[in-house]
């Protein structure tokens, strides 16, 4: 009985986490024009997605957008988080104060600050995609520092220190000793810069080119339209990238157990 409203709040946490996207994915297999009217089973809205260009072209460069930021970002924030680990105790504070201020400034004021920096000041032009990358990375790399850090904390120091007195150069005791143990923070850090790209709204409408959407830029802008099959269409994009990502969970979380039953 004493678990009971433990398991009432619980519920309510998932069901208000859920229902919604669980409700469009539904509606996404529907021919309905409205949330409201359940019609019959179709598959338009997802045929429309992936035949119409105009769609695709968002699609594809979003993620083209996302895996090159993240890249970048990964290397930065990578080189950043080894710098501060064996940095002495002040220089390596500094860089961890520094980097928490990408983390805690809202987006829209980095998105304007980026702006007002590469293209008024440097007089970068939007069209060559610099501002929008540069703003990805901003976004993304101190979130990989934080996901890298922690790994370095956690390996044992002597085993570089051992690779040193053995004769090894310090970039290749970095490369063959400190990176394959740092390497799931690695992939944590770029797996989160992935998705900060693929959700960012505020840096991207200030900086990117005029003639080039993101997931979320287009969405805002759908919203605003009349076209519905657009929006409907949306739909069915909506229950893909959840899709996608409850995939990812469950791959990832059957790779970890297993993982931990063969340490064990």
């Amino acid at each position: 009985m004493k678990n009971i409203p433990k398991v009432v709040f619980i519920l309510l946490v998932v069901t208000f986490l859920y229902a919604p996207i669980l409700i469009l994915a539904v509606y996404s297999f529907t021919d309905a024009t409205t949330i409201g009217a359940i019609r019959g089973f179709s598959l338009h809205n997802y045929v429309t997605l992936f035949t119409t260009p105009e769609l695709r072209d968002m699609i594809i460069g979003t993620v083209v957008l996302a895996l090159g930021s993240a890249a970048i970002a990964t290397v930065l924030g990578t080189m950043g988080a080894i710098g501060a680990f064996y940095s002495k105790k002040g220089p390596s504070s500094f860089i961890s104060t520094l980097n928490q201020v990408p983390v805690i400034n809202a987006d829209v004021v980095t998105g304007f600050s980026i702006c007002i920096l590469l293209v008024v000041v440097l007089g970068i032009s939007k069209d060559t995609f610099i501002p929008l990358v540069i703003g990805h990375v901003t976004l993304s790399a101190p979130f990989v520092f934080l996901s890298v850090l922690p790994k370095l904390k956690q390996m044992d120091p002597s085993i570089y220190e051992a690779a040193l007195d053995l004769g090894a150069t310090p970039a290749r005791a970095l490369r063959t000793i400190v990176v394959p143990q740092i390497a799931s923070g690695i992939f944590s850090g770029f797996a989160l810069a992935i998705t900060l790209s693929l959700d960012d709204y505020f840096i991207a409408t200030y900086t990117k080119p005029a003639t080039f959407d993101t997931i979320s830029t287009y969405v805002v802008n759908a919203t605003k339209g009349s076209q519905t099959t657009i929006k409907t269409a949306l739909w069915a994009l909506s229950t893909v990238i959840f899709v996608i990502v409850v995939l990812i969970v469950l791959i990832g979380n059957a790779r970890g157990a297993k993982k931990e039953g063969a340490t064990a």
